[in-house]
């Protein structure tokens, strides 16, 4: 029988529809106008959706092969080629339908939520060219068409997030957003870099197979001698050598920490709420912010081959899981609260990453896609129902006046938290299990401890903060009656962004006079959509997945992502997960019931519910009680003055201090100093040059006395 084979046809479509979508509605929108933009863009992403879910089936259900071709050659300088071309496996299949399929939804929930705003043309063109990029950067065969969808997910992210540019600290969070993703990316550069040097090659495959080269070679980080010009000069006697995997993979993750925002480059992703919602659901749920965690799978063949770059990510990823949560605990603002939640739950799949539970990572990316979606689109529909407020301490008992909105968001929580028999909790769930491999395995250290007790936590942490919004939103006194009351028709800054650029959301001017009220049903379909995955697809798909299985457990299957990931066998700790605790979705999550993660997340839900639901003047004493500790969190930790006044600080003040060293010691000692002693010394001989003889006459004989003075001296 005839392999099936993947058409090259199929996948060009695929990605450049929504880029053609992302050109009507750029540069047409005017003559199509708003209907035109919207169909144009929605069509396009639609159409890559569909050919996606047709590509996935086909490697799935047909056993087509993986596609990895190249299509067209950008140049080639030497030994060094830079092509155009696809790697499509089942890694990359099941990232094209989570991109393709949040995008097509967020798509029609913008059509309600931007309906009255100038920029409506504008702001489908780049959702639109965010999906085409996106779509670039998982289906590249080669480093290089890698680094530009990654470059161009972090320019569209940057226009998007700075997409009110009429308000300052929306200008404030994409230049923050767009720095320090600068930070990342030149540690990313190295990495490839580091590649080239090592394989002479930027092509996956190439470089895949010459994993071994990379394993027997070393860098000098620092130390050693440098010859230059003729000279020799050493920098230090004993030279620190490291292995040239750990450096280029260290190097490769530290584009990851900024795409996927890790401490200590976490700090633009909480900021970038400022951006319309539509896009905290498509960049920092599904599709950007994981861009980062595919990477790293994508590159478990250089991964395995260093520990330490492993151990680096591991401790990076349980920093982030656990810290970045605690953060969420404070916050007020119903989607910085997501934010924070989205940062928490990266931090999982990083942990997952380093115990080398690559399968593990991505599947959480993929389950974690649909819920978090469904809680930022949940969140952007109480904002349009209270009339663009996004303080949770003005909201309150919207449960009866947003139903839909109120169902799906508590879905979306007991997804988020790890609820046995949600997806959230398959996936969850199963990295909290390969930490705790890690940390009694052969391999484990410190910080494999470390990580596991992180994610533990984390768990009671998310459980926490998650049903704390869910109450603050949903549930006891209506405080947006008293917060009527007391600003009259005052509106929120977001509110005000609009008001600026023109196009006030609120018909009727204020919304103090108004009811919260359901989103329209292009707001609640989306809703709709994304919480059914949020609930089932964890109990049909963890079994193949994961585990290699059918879905109930039974039936051995080859491993899903058998030829995309590579691992050590003896560091595969999904598969003890799954030889341990894995008879099927059932036995699974009722085993979990008794894990140590539900209780802590049953915990966390039981303190959430006495403090914010039961005896709610229990969380004003406790914020009393913990004032410091509050004070902290509410400073996320100082980062943000770490990054604002002290690096960038320091840059801005090394600049003055380099302009007063250019004007005063540069400018004013050595060229005007300098420019000054000349004057000096040409006045003096000036003096000497009068033009009249009998002064010339004089100094010769002068001179001659001079001379005659010191011949006699040395003569006699």
């Amino acid at each position: 029988m005839q392999p099936v084979v993947l058409s090259k046809s199929v996948l060009l479509a695929i990605v450049l529809a929504p880029l053609l979508g992302a050109i009507i509605a750029g540069l047409f929108g005017r003559k199509v106008g708003r209907a035109g933009a919207h169909s144009a863009t929605i069509l396009g992403v639609a159409a890559s959706c569909a050919l996606s879910c047709y590509v996935l089936w086909q490697l799935v259900a047909q056993a087509a092969l993986p596609f990895n071709e190249n299509l067209y050659t950008w140049f080639q300088v030497g030994g060094i080629q830079a092509n155009v071309g696809f790697m499509v496996d089942k890694l990359t299949a099941m990232m094209m339908v989570v991109v393709t399929f949040v995008s097509l939804l967020v798509h029609v929930y913008t059509i309600g939520y931007m309906a009255e705003d100038d920029g409506y043309q504008r702001f489908f063109s780049y959702i639109s060219l965010f999906t085409f990029s996106m779509l670039m950067l998982v289906m590249s065969n080669n480093f290089l068409q890698l680094f530009f969808g990654w470059e161009a997910v972090g320019l569209v992210s940057y226009l998007l997030i700075g997409f009110w540019f009429k308000r300052p600290t929306a200008v404030f969070a994409n230049l923050k957003a767009f720095l320090v993703n600068r930070v990342g990316d030149f540690g990313f550069l190295l990495g490839i870099a580091g590649v080239l040097w090592a394989t002479g090659s930027l092509d996956y495959g190439v470089v895949f197979a010459k994993a071994t080269d990379i394993a027997s070679r070393t860098i000098g980080i620092w130390g050693g001698s440098l010859s230059l010009f003729g000279h020799t000069w050493t920098v230090t006697a004993e030279p620190v050598v490291w292995s040239a995997a750990t450096a280029i993979c260290i190097c490769l993750f530290i584009g990851a920490m900024g795409k996927s925002a890790q401490v200590p480059l976490h700090v633009w992703l909480p900021d970038s709420m400022e951006g319309p919602t539509p896009i905290s659901a498509l960049i920092h749920a599904a599709t950007m912010v994981t861009a980062g965690i595919f990477m790293v799978a994508r590159m478990s063949p250089l991964f395995e081959l260093s520990h330490t770059a492993l151990n680096f990510v591991l401790f990076i990823g349980a920093t982030t899981a656990f810290w970045t949560g605690l953060m969420g605990i404070v916050q007020n603002d119903i989607k910085r609260v997501v934010a924070y939640s989205t940062l928490s739950q990266l931090g999982y799949m990083t942990v997952a990453l380093g115990v080398s539970a690559y399968s593990s990572a991505v599947y959480h990316l993929m389950t974690h896609a649909f819920f978090k979606a469904l809680l930022f689109l949940a969140a952007g529909s109480v904002i349009i129902g209270m009339h663009h407020e996004q303080d949770m301490r003005k909201m309150g008992g919207l449960r009866k006046y947003m139903p839909i909105t109120y169902w799906t968001s508590l879905l979306g929580t007991l997804a988020l938290v790890g609820t046995p028999f949600f997806s959230g909790f398959y996936s969850k769930d199963t990295i909290i299990e390969a930490a705790h491999h890690a940390a009694n395995g052969a391999h484990a250290t410190w910080v494999s401890q470390y990580a596991y007790y992180a994610v533990l936590l984390g768990a009671f942490v998310t459980a926490f903060y998650s049903f704390r919004l869910l109450y603050m939103t949903f549930h006891g006194k209506e405080r947006f009656r008293d917060a009527h009351a007391e600003h009259g028709h005052g509106h929120d800054a977001h509110h005000d962004a609009h008001a600026h650029d023109g196009h006030a959301h609120d018909d009727h001017g204020h919304h103090g006079a108004h009811e919260p009220h359901e989103s329209p049903w292009v707001v609640t379909l989306p809703l709709i959509l994304l919480a059914i995955p949020s609930v089932l697809i964890g109990f049909f798909t963890a079994g193949p997945m994961l585990f290699g299985t059918d879905w109930a457990g039974h039936v051995k299957q080859l491993p899903f992502f058998l030829g995309a990931i590579d691992l050590e066998a003896t560091r595969d700790t999904v598969a003890l997960v799954g030889a341990e605790a894995w008879h099927g979705p059932i036995k699974f999550a009722l085993h979990g019931l008794t894990a140590p993660a539900f209780l802590l997340a049953f915990t966390g839900f039981a303190l959430a519910t006495v403090m914010y639901w039961w005896k709610p003047e229990l969380a004003v004493k406790a914020r009393k009680l913990f004032a410091l500790p509050v004070r902290v969190l509410e400073e996320k930790f100082y980062f943000d003055k770490l990054w604002i006044e002290g690096f960038a600080g320091g840059g801005v003040r090394l600049g003055k201090a380099s302009r007063e060293v250019d004007s005063r010691l540069i400018d004013g000692g050595v060229v005007e100093g300098s420019a000054r002693l000349v004057d000096f010394v040409a006045g003096i001989v000036r003096r000497v040059q009068s033009g009249y003889l009998y002064h010339y006459a004089f100094a010769m004989i002068l001179g001659l006395i001079a001379l005659l003075a010191v011949l006699i001296r040395y003569w006699r």
